[in-house]
């Protein structure tokens, strides 16, 4: 099984063991709301585009409160099938950090703190941040980002003159950057005002 398949994998068992009425990192989500969201993102491709762009966010929550119509259960059972072989989110690779934040999503608010990841998941998430640690710190103009792990990994996402260090788990940091700054844990170092930037960040809609 892939990463991304073993992610969905652990991630829909703790889901099917919670219920739909579990709280989430995601602001006024539950379990429920978590799963239609899954389910868009994997069967409805016109719902993509507003995850990340704002003016098409809307259309985005219509195709999610659509799929939360469907009862828990059979959200649970279409989503384990995974995304269908035409989905833009089909490859491992557009998957794995998303049902990894998802993970967590639904882990921390149950007392469960940060996982002990192995190897081949880090490097995979080290490799996304590539990708996605510019694109998630966009807003920050002026702001230079640098990324860096216990294990001296080091990767600058973005240069400008008021600089920043983020020290954390590759999990850790991905967190972060995906807006779930009160449960990442994650150091942010720099000048005081630098800082404050840095965590006014937020590219959530």
């Amino acid at each position: 099984m892939s990463l991304a398949g073993c992610e969905r994998a652990d991630l829909l068992a703790l889901m099917a063991s919670l219920g739909p009425d579990a709280p989430t990192l995601c602001d006024g989500w539950t379990t429920h709301d978590l799963a239609a969201h899954l389910l868009a993102r994997d069967r409805r491709p016109l719902a993509l585009p507003g995850l990340v762009v704002p003016p098409l966010h809307a259309l985005t929550a219509y195709y999610e409160r659509d799929a939360r119509r469907t009862p828990y259960e059979d959200l649970l059972k279409k989503l384990r099938k995974g995304p269908p072989f035409w989905s833009p989110v089909a490859l491992p690779a557009a998957n794995v950090h998303e049902l990894f934040v998802h993970h967590e999503d639904v882990r921390r608010p149950q007392g469960l703190g940060a996982r002990d990841l192995d190897r081949e998941l880090q490097d995979a998430l080290w490799e996304r941040l590539f990708v996605v640690g510019p694109a998630f710190t966009r807003r920050g103009e002026g702001l230079g980002v640098t990324l860096v792990t216990p294990g001296a990994r080091t990767l600058r996402v973005r240069r400008g003159p008021d600089a920043v260090v983020l020290r954390g788990e590759v999990g850790e940091l991905f967190l972060w950057l995906f807006g779930r700054r009160a449960a990442a844990e994650v150091s942010v170092e720099g000048t005081p005002d630098a800082v404050a930037r840095a965590n006014a960040i937020d590219l959530r809609f």
